[in-house]
């Protein structure tokens, strides 16, 4: 199997757990509260990675690195608390198919957008035919799945 193959695999998984997490956590808010839910899953993640690290055996020492990035590349733990609760309001409103949507719809083509200007130093990437007719064919999807 080619290393691109089993990335899109890996990519094909991560999008399915996030189904299954925005539909947990909206439970999740509906029984303890919005950002209780909130506070708990980042909680969880923080006590799941730090196990990581540790059982990986790297030093928590070179944790003092992370301060040298740049300063906007914190923003994503700023930004996971927003996807966390856009996710949870959501996903009970407008179904877990809508939500999804909505959300997948919004990412790629925010995506395209960085990878077109090369935003946070990634590489950029030309805008050809066939995306053009793929965001059309995404936006034909998405007016037919959403009610």
């Amino acid at each position: 199997m080619s290393s691109k193959i089993l990335f899109l695999l890996v990519a094909i998984i991560a999008g399915a757990v996030m189904a299954i997490q925005g539909s947990l956590n909206s439970v999740l808010g509906k029984k303890i509260g919005l950002w209780e839910a909130n506070l708990i899953v980042h909680l969880l993640g923080t006590l799941i990675v730090t196990l990581i690290i540790l059982i990986k055996g790297s030093e928590l020492s070179s944790i003092k690195t992370a301060f040298s990035a740049p300063w906007y590349t914190y923003l994503g733990g700023i930004l996971n608390v927003a996807i966390i609760f856009g996710v949870t309001i959501t996903m009970p409103k407008l179904g877990v198919c809508n939500a999804t949507t909505a959300i997948i719809a919004g990412q790629v083509s925010t995506a395209a957008l960085i990878d077109q200007l090369g935003l946070f130093g990634l590489q950029k990437s030309s805008f050809c035919w066939q995306m053009a007719v793929g965001f059309v064919l995404l936006l034909i999807g998405a007016k037919l799945l959403l009610k």
